[in-house]
């Protein structure tokens, strides 16, 4: 992991039988327009299993206990045309929740089946790394991206 870079979380949860995803549409700020777990960034002071939890309330109106949050990801977003998007997103996976799912002023949430994920409407480097998640696998990534800032131009992904 590199220190200098700024911590983020993201929530994937995922409920069943039937097996499915709850996603964000982002309405606005960072990745606007589109789908996306529920996260952000890591509060000076903050830990990071405690900022998942406060992103996904925050965000969706899912309360979680820092406990019940497992970490399946840490993913490694470089931007070199736009430096200040660059991140390390701690990544869990969310199975026992308490409340429903509400649009909040930031996303707007919706299930989709394991098999209808969107990937069009993600980020580029969901593709790279979303499937083997729900395959069960733990990870660790890095994505570099192009000048369109959306499109990967490298990536390297780990199994752990």
């Amino acid at each position: 992991m590199n220190a200098n870079l700024p911590l983020a979380t993201l929530c994937l949860v995922r409920r069943g039988p039937p097996d499915e995803l709850l996603l964000g549409h982002k309405k606005r700020g960072f990745g606007a327009g589109k789908y996306d777990g529920f996260g952000g960034k890591v509060h000076a002071g903050e830990t990071v299993a405690a900022a998942a939890a406060r992103e996904l309330a925050e965000e969706c109106g899912l309360a979680v206990s820092p406990q019940d949050l497992v970490k399946v990801a840490e993913l490694t977003f470089t931007f070199p045309h736009r430096p200040a998007w660059n991140q390390v997103v701690h990544t869990f996976l969310v199975e026992r929740w308490r409340g429903d799912p509400l649009e909040s002023e930031e996303m707007a949430p919706a299930w989709f089946p394991i098999t209808e994920i969107p990937y069009e409407a993600m980020w580029d480097d969901s593709i790279f790394w979303l499937p083997l998640l729900l395959a069960g696998k733990r990870i660790t990534a890095r994505f570099t991206f192009r000048a369109d800032n959306e499109t990967v131009a490298w990536a390297e992904i780990e199994v752990v």
